[in-house]
């Protein structure tokens, strides 16, 4: 992958706004760092008029803040600027600013959202001059060639409305199921002649499994399985008396329970008939079913017992077998929804990268309700949006690595 990385490095646009900027009628696109203003903020030059654009967020909502200036550097009256700045974003969103004097400075009237990455257009009059400006000021920004992109791996999805599946991860373990475990007796007392089966054997329901001299009438009698199932109890043994009590246990494990341990927090939001998906702990397989039975009484004063019936044709679950129990409760839907795969962070936020043609952004977050798959969008990303879903961190990798500060 660094092959990649070194390429892309060619197609990254992170000019910092703050970084300055040229003058009356000038499309500023060169690449050498425009001038910086007392305050730090970009300078825009003309013949009668300066302008420093900065973008003030310390503490507050990020706000445009523009200082005017003389040639020679002295400060003008703000009262005496009519300016507009609009921001022209990538996806084709554009924000027009209109500004109001403040202190001795003209204020915009509207938050510069994130991500501060666009195509800024400025016109200002002053004593009956109209100036322009034009510039770019681009972070969190790649651009790729469609076969780059191909070799990359890169996978997209679009941003849309999800069905949010609530889960409770509990621990639990495979057992029998009671009613299916039959224990088998003789009828009569007598001495075992014969056992005709071993731990683990496979029976039909009416097989012979053992023969027992009747001790009274000295017949011999058959002792057969009462149900299709495995045995997975033999104690008897040729010889002993019939009287033991268990000589073979049957069991049908075509069906099997799944115990789980919950505690006071689980149980008050899980209920019985609630969704339950079962996976071992490799995740190598999965299951599903639903809630059954939740004990009334607490085990060891903080353990509740709860129970589902699993569903078992082929056998792979297998008494005594450790698994995870997720059990849902709740479904909800919501009006938008990203991977959660996707979720990169820039400068300490949660973004994704938003596509638009071979020109990957990144779009700032605010998250909301998530799963184990999807994770809830209040804000910053429109629906409909294309987004990475898979290998975005060769995104974030070569947007750090072109050196995309955050200065205004």
């Amino acid at each position: 992958m660094k092959f990649y990385f070194l390429i892309f490095t060619f197609f990254i646009h992170t000019t910092a706004f703050a970084a300055g900027g040229h003058g009356h009628g000038h499309d500023d696109s060169g690449h050498e760092a425009p001038p910086e203003g007392p305050h730090g903020g970009r300078l825009l030059e003309s013949d009668s008029l300066n302008l420093e654009l900065s973008i003030f967020e310390s503490g507050i909502p990020p706000e445009m803040r523009v200082y005017a200036y003389q040639p020679d550097g002295t400060a003008i009256d703000p009262e005496k600027i009519n300016m507009t700045v609009t921001l022209n974003r990538t996806g084709g969103d554009q924000d027009l600013i209109d500004f109001m004097p403040e202190s001795d400075y003209l204020l915009g009237d509207q938050e510069v959202r994130e991500p501060h990455s666009f195509e800024v257009e400025v016109t200002a009059r002053y004593q009956d001059e109209e100036h322009h400006w034009h510039f770019e000021s681009y972070e969190g920004r790649a651009e790729i060639t469609d076969r780059l992109l191909a070799l990359s791996g890169v996978i997209t999805d679009t941003a849309s409305p999800q069905t949010l599946t609530v889960t409770n991860t509990v621990y639990g373990i495979i057992s029998k199921a009671e009613d299916r475990v039959f224990h088998v007796h003789a009828p009569y007392p007598g001495i075992v002649q014969s056992v005709l089966v071993n731990t683990g054997d496979q029976v039909k329901k009416g097989q012979r499994l053992l023969t027992v001299l009747n001790q009274q009438t000295l017949q011999t009698y058959a002792v057969t399985s009462p149900a299709a199932g495995e045995v997975t109890l033999r104690p008897v043994k040729k010889g002993d008396h019939s009287d033991m009590g268990t000589l073979v246990e049957v069991s049908d494990l075509s069906k099997v329970w799944v115990e789980m341990s919950m505690f006071p927090q689980d149980i008050e939001a899980i209920s019985k008939g609630m969704k339950v998906r079962v996976s071992d702990l490799h995740d190598e397989q999965m299951a599903e079913t639903e809630l059954d039975y939740l004990s009334p009484q607490m085990t060891g004063g903080h353990i509740a017992r709860a129970r589902a019936t699993l569903a078992n044709p082929d056998g792979n679950w297998r008494p005594g077998m450790h698994v995870i129990a997720s059990v849902v409760t709740e479904q909800l839907e919501v009006p938008l929804a990203v991977k959660r795969s996707a979720l990169q962070t820039y400068r300490d936020m949660p973004v994704v990268f938003a596509r638009f043609g071979n020109i990957f952004e990144v779009r700032m977050v605010q998250l909301g309700r998530q799963d184990e798959a999807y994770v809830e969008v209040t804000g910053g990303l429109k629906p409909g949006t294309d987004y990475v879903i898979e290998n975005s961190y060769l995104l974030k990798a070569e947007v750090l690595k072109d050196g995309a500060s955050h200065s205004h």
